[in-house]
């Protein structure tokens, strides 16, 4: 059975950033993002548990084609999303928020 997914605002919030920063650049690459991190959410909700520990409960799967890594945690049969970040972005930034 697939993991039900919950989204911390600041998850949605990164989302929606990044989706206008893409499109900005080229009408249709944001909905090519939203797509590809949709398929990300979907192989998570399917093995939760697939993907390394990366700082204390937190896993982080990366989306394929776009260099974003999603960071979640699975408890049961909910997985939290707690934020959506561009890999290149200073690992520290992602840790002080997932504290």
């Amino acid at each position: 059975m697939a993991a039900k997914l919950v989204f911390a605002k600041e998850a949605e919030q990164d989302i929606f950033e990044a989706y206008d920063w893409h499109e900005k650049r080229r009408q249709g690459l944001g909905e090519e993002f939203l797509s590809c991190v949709e398929a990300c959410f979907q192989r998570i909700c399917r093995a939760p548990e697939m993907h390394a520990k990366v700082h204390e409960d937190y896993r982080r799967a990366l989306v394929r084609r776009f260099p974003y890594a999603i960071f979640y945690v699975p408890n049961g049969n909910t997985v939290t999303i707690y934020s959506v970040f561009h890999t290149s972005r200073d690992p520290d930034k992602w840790r002080e928020r997932l504290r």
